[in-house]
């Protein structure tokens, strides 16, 4: 057994400011599946949304929040968020990122959803900027121990190791390149996962973001709630050889303009805001047009701003265009929808907390009640910095207790995998029912078939669980699967259309806000 004071399972802003913050009075591992450079947060282009103009005010910032989410959101979260903005944007100014400055300061861009420019932002590469920045100083840490190509198994509880308090104790965890399974203790563990658009067959994340942390919380036995709020992004770029390529929100923030094949604009008979509108507006708008006119995708224009502006604002989306034949100072671009953000998730409170004693959550992975039915723009890279920072206040403020021997990874009872095939052709076909039962618009009839695919899904691989040794795409697969059918339940619990869930079947808003929670009976041993 590794033995640390913390465990941080992701790498991404709210794992590694995290681990910054911790590493100077405690002795921190950090999981990543991969490197520490390959995250969701590392991908994200516009920025991030706090007030930091006296033009602008926390009350307004509150209130797009909460439009944005239908009002489902949690206003006491909210209001705890942007308070705390400022004080994250400056705690990333004194660890070096190096946000875009104009003759006034700072150069804060406005998104859709917005009221005022709040967003700071390193030209459109504002997640790949502060994870460079951060990740520098994870590396340099003496007390941050860091385990690349490993991934968790299974958190360590209370409930496993047949105690009466369900706590967590730390994880089992997979070298990816040796097959070695690892048991990391820690008196404290922080879900820093991500999301899980990976169980959509198009999504704009990255290849890691497969649900893990949700998987894993909820057979801890941690809540998970409003799992059917799934953000699609509108403007994700369509061409063959553009892998999950997004055109940032900013783009239209700054002018850009959706447009049909014959070049006439649409958003205005959809939104009064046009393409202002928040995402799941868009989305929507852009997924009607498209499944009307037989489309393959839509255009967004934003050349009349001129070359140099758009070199100046975009220019790494400028870049990768160019470097697929298209030119867009002088041509709009071709995009559609992806699965963008996991809205839902582990349920928790302002320090970070779940369900389980010792187990905390950061980051995409939580449902602190920010998002409500859907998330604003740029909020979440905030949501990051500000709940990372709640949890470690909250493990600091902890007194040392008695720690348990934990047992290892016991592979007595089986062999290697047979068929390796079966794993990748279930990931296929769970990603593409998703996509085409439970996406954009959904039906009951769609959801109980997707339902009824996952059951038969789910018991080939726990079979396939229970009799060979584990690997890197088991361990995602499963989690796929069990995330997949939170999304589902979720959806089909939510008899109304609201914010990012939109239902042909029940396509009012109910006047009666609730969550949709899920928690498991009987924690698995």
């Amino acid at each position: 057994m590794k033995k640390f004071d913390v465990l941080i399972i992701g790498s991404g802003l709210a794992g590694q400011s995290a681990a910054l913050r911790l590493a100077s009075s405690c002795r921190v591992a950090m999981v990543s599946k991969r490197t520490l450079e390959d995250s969701a947060s590392g991908w994200a282009q516009g920025g991030i949304a706090a007030v930091l103009d006296n033009r602008d005010s926390i009350e307004a910032h509150i209130q797009d929040t909460l439009v944005a989410g239908a009002w489902l959101n949690d206003e006491a979260a909210t209001r705890f968020v942007v308070e705390n903005g400022r004080r994250a944007i400056e705690w990333l100014i004194e660890q070096g990122v190096p946000f875009t400055k104009d003759e006034s300061g700072y150069h804060l861009t406005r998104e859709g959803g917005h009221s005022a420019r709040r967003v700071i932002h390193v030209a459109d590469a504002t997640g790949q900027a502060v994870q460079e920045t951060l990740t520098r100083k994870v590396r340099n840490h003496p007390n941050i121990t860091i385990f690349e190509h490993h991934i968790a198994v299974d958190l360590i509880t209370g409930d496993k190791l047949g105690a009466t308090a369900n706590r967590c104790y730390g994880a089992y965890v997979l070298d990816s390149r040796s097959g070695e399974v690892l048991t990391i203790g820690a008196p404290s563990t922080l879900l820093a996962t991500g999301g899980a658009g990976k169980v959509y067959l198009y999504t704009t994340n990255p290849d890691t973001s497969t649900g893990d942390g949700i998987a894993m919380a909820y057979r801890a036995g941690c809540r998970v709630a409003n799992m059917e709020f799934i953000q699609f992004h509108p403007t994700c770029l369509y061409h063959p050889q553009a892998k999950s390529f997004l055109i940032s929100e900013a783009v239209r923030g700054e002018g850009g303009l959706l447009k049909l094949p014959d070049g006439s604009r649409f958003m205005p008979e959809h939104d009064a805001r046009e393409e202002l509108a928040p995402r799941d507006i868009v989305a929507r708008a852009i997924d009607f047009e498209m499944k009307k006119r037989g489309l393959d995708c839509v255009y967004l224009d934003i050349s009349h701003k001129g070359e140099a502006f758009i070199k100046a604002h975009f220019p790494n989306i400028h870049a990768r265009c160019l470097e697929l034949g298209i030119d867009i100072a002088r041509e709009p671009i071709p995009v559609v929808p992806a699965a963008h953000y996991t809205c839902g998730g582990i349920v928790s409170d302002q320090r970070g907390r779940t369900d389980v004693e010792g187990l905390y959550v950061a980051g995409e992975a939580s449902c602190t009640g920010l998002h409500g039915a859907n998330r604003l723009a740029s909020n979440s890279l905030l949501e990051c910095l500000v709940f990372a920072e709640a949890a470690v206040n909250d493990i600091l403020s902890q007194k040392p207790g008695r720690f348990p021997t934990l047992p290892a990874w016991d592979e007595s009872r089986v062999t290697d995998a047979d068929e390796e095939v079966v794993i990748s052709h279930n990931w296929d076909e769970l990603r593409r029912f998703m996509w085409d039962y439970v996406g954009i618009v959904r039906t009951n009839k769609r959801l109980k078939r997707a339902r009824h695919r996952i059951q038969l899904l789910k018991r080939e691989i726990d079979e396939f669980y229970a009799n060979f040794r584990v690997n890197h795409d088991l361990i995602e697969l499963r989690n796929l699967v069990v995330t997949a059918d939170l999304i589902v339940r979720c959806a089909m619990q939510r008899r109304e259309s609201r914010g990012l869930h939109f239902s042909r079947d029940y396509p009012q808003l109910s006047p009666r806000l609730r969550n949709t929670i899920l928690k498991r009976r009987r924690p698995v041993r």
